[in-house]
């Protein structure tokens, strides 16, 4: 027996017409009466009969509706599309994967939202210790969030923001004194981010451009560890802000906390796009919809008390 079966058994009972079943699945009146017919060999009781102008169920068939019902809901909600759930009811963990900067911008975000809305999910963050890829892919993260460099073809990939690179020092630094030139950025002491140690990037690539140099005496893999660095010397750390005219920049929020000054870099560097990654098994999930909206709206609100934008 075949789900069509169950579903026309359920309109047949309901309507009790062989016309209006037929309008109820919007077929013809001749295919739900053959429909019947087969209803009848199947089941081996006539389910209606005539009864004057109407037709009657028989006792076979006034024991089935009920369950026929029942197996036309199941069916519904086994046909149902995964991004209906409600995420009052989801009882899940889902790991991310993130840069620390990103992570501390995420991570406030998310556990509002949850708590709103799914507080039955609990969030771990993992640090880019993993092959992106391959942890998507065999499930030991759900999403990658931050600057997505893998081109795995299977990867699912949205960009979400795009930032551009400025200088955060402390308050009262030489570089504020005056407007900041490449010569007086080159001049300054920087600390470097990378975690495989990399002391150069694209500012000394755009440096060398204009014959300059610039001097980092500390590498660490880690941006808030930069930024707490700067908030307390003269070096100078680099980290991702809006672009001119957008709303302010979700990652610029520790970089207010410690009151550091966000500074123009005069020196053409390349954007950087901040996106979300996921696997293609997950893409009609309904609690990993809810995941990749909350991560969305986490990243694209407008965020409140961020005064913090970069000075020329």
């Amino acid at each position: 027996m075949d789900a069509n079966l169950a579903v026309a058994l359920h309109a047949l009972l309901a309507e009790q017409s062989v016309t209006r079943a037929a309008e109820r699945l919007h077929t013809s009146p001749a295919a739900m009466s053959r429909t019947l017919a087969r209803l009848r060999r199947v089941l081996q009781d006539p389910l209606l009969v005539r009864a004057g102008q109407s037709m009657v169920p028989t006792p076979r068939a006034q024991a089935l509706r009920d369950e026929a019902a029942a197996v036309v809901r199941s069916l519904g909600a086994l046909l149902t599309p995964g991004t209906g759930v409600d995420p009052a009811t989801l009882r899940s963990t889902f790991t991310l994967q993130a840069a620390d900067l990103v992570g501390a911008a995420l991570a406030p975000g998310l556990l509002e939202l949850a708590r709103r809305e799914a507080p039955g999910v609990s969030l771990r963050f993992r640090a880019e210790d993993l092959e992106a890829g391959p942890a998507l892919r065999d499930g030991r993260i759900d999403l990658e969030a931050g600057s997505i460099d893998h081109v795995d073809p299977e990867t699912q990939v949205e960009e979400l923001v795009t930032l551009r690179m400025a200088a955060a020092v402390r308050p009262g630094h030489p570089l504020t004194e005056k407007p900041l030139t490449p010569a007086r950025l080159a001049a300054a002491e920087h600390v470097a981010v990378s975690r495989r140690g990399r002391f150069a990037g694209p500012l000394d690539t755009a440096l060398a451009e204009h014959d300059l140099h610039r001097r980092v005496t500390v590498v660490l893999p880690s941006h808030l560890a930069a930024m707490a660095l700067a908030a307390r010397s003269d070096v100078v750390c680099l980290i991702p802000t809006a672009l001119p005219g957008a709303a302010p920049s979700p990652l610029t929020g520790t970089a207010t906390a410690l009151g550091l000054r966000l500074l123009d870099i005069p020196l053409p560097l390349p954007p950087v796009t901040i996106g979300m990654a996921w696997h293609p098994r997950h893409a009609a999930d309904g609690a990993h919809h809810w995941l990749r909206d909350a991560v969305r709206r986490t990243l694209l609100a407008p965020q409140e008390n961020q005064t913090n934008e970069p000075h020329s």
